[in-house]
């Protein structure tokens, strides 16, 4: 799954796609027969009944009001069009202006409830699901939400909009609209337990506003939509600002109750990280994710913040991290050969860095699932080993022979020692030193790549990790291109290597085809960065996908991570097991954290 409601994205940009009077789809007496419920669960049933109030995590009496200012560090904004390939779409658009048919929760691994839905209906099997409209739903400009406005949003976005929608939902075979407000998804995959879930993710356009527009073209033109928000003020590329829908229909349904308090929110837009921390500490805007652990140590001091009028504070959260770090093209051909891969990890020293650069303050990441039970750990044994095994002979012999473990420096183990280790890797891999260039013995020709980056910041990460190349011969360019540049060569996979992170949630599903399944490799856009094209993952990723209960879907991912981690496609990094966070004292925030971190849509401007 995915989430939505939350800075990911590209984080994320699907940091920004977001995951419903009886105890919820339990199994029912019939398979064939789905009686209406108020919520779904993944596994298992959901937390809140029907009826439910609020959210634990909201404060249900959070008042209205205020406005929160919030910055955006990039080179500004073309579009309004979140769902589209082409173009940069403002901060926040598909958060704030467009409601889906379900609303999951923070506090359980993959649960949603009722938004535009007022019930789902899907058998045991999962084969198809149902959702009934809400009567009261609306747009912003009056119009009812409609089953055709369903089918249009599932049509348009499948067929027009971002490749990630169509294989998000590549299992959807048939879509009816039985009625105004009832509409029919049949699935041709009736092991995907995930399809009715991720259906309720999906943002619901106006027909009848598209219907005289081309949907990749409409520019700065303010879209109608449904959500809590719609745009008011904006300046082309530089800032924007939503303001809150009084008459909001879904306001006092228990999945809005407490949250998007403020009256109106504002993104401005900067092309400098350090000019944005300054611009914040000076007032002009109101809360900032701080991703610098330099800054972090050093930036955060003053009179403002011993007097508590602003506040720094590490929130914990219990949220899988995902994986971040270098990330190898795998369809260059410099890197296309794992041991050169492996090979290249020996040259990032992180024990330096974190000590050095950061202060201390990280973890070695050593799973693409970390911080979660996803995670896998020492050597396959029992059912993991299971799965893994009749694919021995297609595999690396270390995922059954050695426990992952990214390389290191502590100990004995220094830099130097680890550089020779990479020295012996390249000469498996038919490299030799000549004239002080690592070059392939029967080509002649360099190893040679470079790294692209947006962030002026990382250089100062990416150049050691060059400098210890250097020693081995290897030739690294560092390249920093603008946010927007960066943004459309990742599109085209036009890069050697690139810093990305893999975001990952409590139940993974469909998106693991976007991640590393052969069938996005040439997809431009997609997010398969690395150029993952193996068949045994395909596999594995479809077991995830197929998972029939939690316990099963841990063993399953456990066996996709471990096969990863050994294909060398990444130099893992490092996480958090908090967000450092700073904000205004005029802020005000819920006195429980959801598992899932801070939401600052459950935030509010104290009276």
């Amino acid at each position: 799954m995915t989430r939505t409601r939350k800075a990911s994205s590209l984080t994320s940009f699907f940091s920004a796609l977001a995951f419903i009077a009886t105890p919820l789809i339990s199994p029912f007496s019939i398979a064939e027969e789905a009686m209406p419920a108020h919520g779904i669960a993944m596994h298992g049933e959901t937390k809140y009944p029907a009826g439910f109030s609020h959210f634990d995590y909201v404060n249900p009496d959070a008042p209205k009001g205020g406005t929160l200012k919030m910055a955006v560090v990039a080179n500004g904004f073309d579009s309004f069009n979140p769902f589209d390939i082409r173009g940069v779409a403002a901060a926040g658009i598909s958060t704030y202006l467009y409601d889906t048919l379900l609303e999951s929760s923070d506090d359980e691994p993959f649960s949603a409830y009722g938004l535009i839905a007022e019930s789902l209906e899907t058998p045991e099997d999962r084969s198809y699901v149902v959702f009934n409209i809400r009567e009261q739903a609306r747009f912003h400009d009056g119009e009812a939400i409609t089953a055709e406005d369903v089918k249009f949003s599932f049509d348009t976005l499948t067929t027009k909009g971002h490749p990630f929608f169509r294989n998000y939902y590549a299992d959807v075979s048939t879509v009816t609209v039985e009625g105004p407000r009832r509409i029919r998804f049949d699935f041709s995959d009736t092991s995907n337990r995930e399809l009715p879930l991720i259906l309720g993710q999906m943002p619901i356009l106006p027909s009848h506003y598209w219907a005289d527009r081309e949907f990749g073209k409409n520019g700065l033109n303010p879209p109608v939509g449904s959500g809590p928000y719609r745009i008011g003020d904006f300046e082309a590329g530089r800032s924007i600002t939503y303001e809150r829908v009084e008459d909001y229909w879904a306001k006092d349904l228990g999945v809005r109750t407490g949250r998007f308090n403020f009256n109106q929110i504002t993104y401005d837009y900067y092309t400098d990280d350090t000019v944005a921390l300054e611009a914040f500490k000076a007032g002009s805007f109101d809360f900032r994710l701080e991703s610098s652990a330099k800054n972090w140590a050093t930036a955060y001091t003053g009179e403002r913040f011993e007097n508590g009028t602003i506040i720094k504070e590490a929130i914990e959260h219990h949220r899988p991290s995902g994986m971040q770090g270098f990330a190898f093209n795998t369809r260059r051909k410099v890197f296309s050969d794992p041991l050169v891969r492996e090979a290249l990890a020996y040259g990032f020293d992180f024990q330096w860095a974190n000590k050095n650069l950061f202060f201390d303050q990280y973890t070695r990441t050593d799973s693409y699932f970390e911080n979660s039970d996803l995670a896998s750990s020492g050597l396959p044994t029992g059912r993991e080993l299971e799965i893994l095994e009749p694919y021995r002979d297609r595999l690396p012999e270390d995922v059954f022979t050695e426990e992952y473990q990214p390389p290191t420096t502590e100990g004995q183990q220094g830099l130097r020692e680890n550089l020779r280790t990479a020295m012996e890797l390249l000469k498996s891999a038919g490299y030799v030193i000549r004239d002080g260039k690592m070059v392939h013995a029967e080509t002649g020709e360099p190893l040679a790549f470079e790294i692209l980056l947006f962030q002026k910041s990382f250089e100062r990460v990416v150049l050691p990790f060059k400098n210890n190349l250097g020693r081995l011969g290897i030739d690294v360019t560092v390249r920093l291109v603008d946010s927007n540049q960066y943004i459309q060569r990742l599109r085209e996979f036009d890069f050697d290597m690139i810093t990305q992170v893999f975001g990952q949630s409590d139940s993974p599903g469909n998106e693991q085809r976007e991640y590393w399944h052969s069938s996005t490799v040439d997809a431009k856009g997609s997010r398969n960065y690395m150029g993952v094209s193996d068949p045994v993952i395909d596999d594995l990723v479809s077991m995830v996908i197929q998972a029939p209960d939690r316990e099963e879907l841990v063993h399953r991912v456990h066996a996709l991570d471990r096969v990863l981690l050994h294909h060398h496609y990444v130099i893992p990094h490092w996480h958090l097991r908090s967000d450092r966070v700073a904000y205004w004292n005029h802020l005000q925030r819920p006195a429980e954290t959801p598992k899932n971190g801070i939401d600052l849509d459950n935030w509010w401007a104290k009276p």
